[in-house]
């Protein structure tokens, strides 16, 4: 598997997984999906949008941009995104393996997710077993698809230590 920066050949499959954890509404914070004009876009607007390639077919990807602005502009943002056919099959890991090295190579220095739902059980395993550290519990900060409340775990990963 390769991980790279997307091509926009890349936008129709990189759509469709994002859309997919979108309508599955228990990851993403988003609510409307991407059609394929605003899915380039979007893509394209990021400080680096990774397409996870394996046998020709994009599996994967993850978007990373600064999580805020000015004198906090060094803290980045990533959110992950894997073909649902293949999850559990280390997907996950590599993508985030790979935007820990690309945050420390675009200079930012620490890496936070905002809203890690407290039920996405993989997603904090994987989190846990690469060092991330949890910076507590916002009770009900996630509304799923179903209307009901999640907790969210906001984690983050120093990257100047790696």
């Amino acid at each position: 598997m390769e991980i790279r920066k997307f091509e926009k050949q890349d936008v129709p499959a990189l759509m469709q997984i994002w859309n997919d954890v979108v309508e599955e509404g228990q990851a993403f914070p988003q609510e409307e999906t991407l059609t394929v004009h605003s899915a380039e876009e979007f893509f394209s607007s990021q400080s680096f949008t990774a397409a996870a390639v394996d046998n020709g077919e994009v599996v994967g990807l993850y978007i990373l941009h600064p999580n805020n602005v000015g004198r906090c502009g060094h803290i980045a943002n990533a959110s992950y995104a894997v073909r649902s056919d293949i999850r559990g099959r280390q997907v996950g890991r590599r993508l985030v393996t790979h935007c820990l090295e690309k945050c420390r190579e675009l200079g930012f220095r620490v890496l936070q997710f905002n809203a890690v739902v407290a039920d996405n059980a993989p997603a904090l395993s994987l989190y846990k077993s690469l060092g991330f550290v949890k910076l507590g519990v916002i009770p009900g900060g996630f509304r799923k698809k179903d209307g009901s409340y999640a907790d969210i775990i906001p984690h983050y990963f120093d990257v100047t230590k790696l």
